[in-house]
């Protein structure tokens, strides 16, 4: 089966290849670096990250880039408060972004431009449309002209009047239309700015992402990919400036856009207060469940997220390492099945990818359960991990030692008292002593750790 990914452009389904087949190129709008992110920024590099390795695997090159939004006003708004430079801001929540996905199990892209660092391709972008007619300067600013566009509102199928009267425009007496958007504006001294032909002034939001990936991507790019919530007007302000800039050429073949998250019925959103940071988050719970929990929808649905999906998520993966570890015998090297590689083909299907996760451990335990295993259960069981572990490869799933996962941070020592427990229990039940079996089972419980009975033996979990 080949590649197939829902456009959001055409609102379809299409077979994707690259453009170029010796470099397929992917732009990932990252943050805006003045506060932690919520677990709903987590969503799109998750799932994004599992696309940026399918598409290594398919087509064996790529060049992503993830940007980080580093000059903003909630960024200037986040200094002034705490009473610190615009830049200490930034890098501490830079290296916090970075720490808190590499907790989620995403790796960095390949490429993490900064806005700060492309402030002359930004100037140089702005100076093409205005030459082209597609932006003028006003007071200090230079705003881009959405009449000169027959295209806008493509991306999100928006008539203008109808973009006007739901979003949150300023209008300002220098516009010459309601909906033109700003380019440029000016800094005052106490704000971070750069000279331009227009005066000292800081970029737009918009402009940003447009010019980072023509310098580092090209003019028209393979895939661009973020959150719903960014379709308009941001991603339909990028696509207006870039195709103007670049003569009409299309900016992107493919857009991407993942699903919010809901908390307690409403979606999760900083101004309104319903957020769970990441940054919280991996601190109170397994991180690889948090990630499994973010792969448990579809990536264009909506998803609810709640502390019950969480425990779900993680005694999921208690069953999953419980098989691998019952597997421990079994020295192999992971091969992703192809059940799984349809899924992910099928427009990032990762719930049916998790169910063929599932499908494959349940065989296993099945096997497991047989108290006679011959050569040729072996050989399957041997298989059966393999694919297993490939499966899990595939979606940044399985790839900790089973005892680390159990351990959930916990020391050797603790580990090998818990265990001690539990083989004085078992022997205190040989011996009939079960009024010592029965208060052990209560210690470990109120500890927080479950026995499972096995055909390989009394194994314990450790719950949160």
């Amino acid at each position: 089966m080949s590649l197939h990914l829902y456009n959001s452009l055409t609102r379809r389904v299409e077979a994707f290849s690259p453009a170029d087949p010796a470099r397929t190129t992917m732009y990932v709008c990252g943050p805006t670096v003045y506060n932690y992110v919520h677990i709903g920024n987590g969503r799109g590099p998750v799932v994004f990250g599992v696309l940026a390795d399918l598409l290594r695997r398919r087509f064996g090159t790529l060049a992503y880039a993830r940007n980080i939004t580093d000059v903003d006003d909630k960024i200037n708004a986040a200094a002034a408060e705490q009473g610190v430079s615009i830049s200490v801001i930034a890098e501490r929540f830079t290296r916090a972004y970075r720490e808190d996905m590499a907790a989620l199990g995403v790796a960095p892209p390949d490429l993490e431009p900064a806005a700060t660092d492309h402030i002359g391709q930004i100037i140089g972008m702005i100076s093409t449309l205005i030459e082209q007619g597609h932006a003028y300067a006003a007071e200090g600013h230079v705003l881009f002209a959405v009449d000169s566009f027959d295209g806008y509102g493509k991306l999100s199928r928006r008539e203008l009047e109808d973009m006007l009267a739901g979003a949150r425009i300023e209008v300002a007496p220098y516009k010459k239309n309601p909906g033109d958007f700003v380019l440029w504006k000016p800094s005052s001294d106490a704000l971070p700015g750069w000279d331009s032909p227009w005066g000292r002034g800081r970029p737009g939001w918009h402009i940003e992402c447009s010019a980072m990936a023509a310098a580092h991507l090209g003019e028209t790019i393979d895939i661009h990919a973020g959150g719903v919530d960014l379709q308009f007007p941001h991603h339909e302000n990028e696509v207006a400036q870039s195709e103007c800039a670049h003569g009409g050429k299309p900016f992107a073949r493919f857009w991407l856009h993942n699903g919010m998250l809901n908390f307690d019925g409403a979606k999760m959103s900083k101004s309104v207060g319903n957020i769970a940071r990441v940054h919280d988050l991996v601190r109170e719970h397994p991180p690889e469940a948090l990630r499994y929990a973010l792969l448990s929808a579809h990536y264009r649905g909506p998803l609810d997220w709640s502390d019950a999906l969480i425990e779900q998520s993680v005694r999921t993966l208690d069953r999953l390492y419980g098989t691998l570890r019952d597997l421990a015998d079994h020295q192999v090297e992971p091969t992703i099945p192809v059940s799984v590689e349809n899924a992910l083909d099928d427009d990032l299907n990762t719930p049916k990818a998790l169910s063929e996760i599932a499908a494959l451990a349940s065989q296993a335990r099945s096997i497991l359960a047989n108290s006679s295993l011959g050569t040729a259960e072996r050989a399957e069981l041997a298989n059966l991990k393999a694919d297993l572990l490939g499966a899990g490869l595939a979606l940044g799933l399985l790839q900790q030692d089973p005892a680390a996962w159990f351990a959930r941070g916990a020391s050797g020592e603790d580990d090998a008292r818990i265990q001690a427990l539990v083989d004085e229990r078992v022997a205190a039940k040989q011996s009939r002593d079960f009024a010592r079996a029965d208060a052990i089972r209560d210690t470990l419980a109120a500890e927080g750790i479950v026995l499972e009975d096995t055909p390989q033996g009394v194994r314990w979990v450790r719950r949160a």
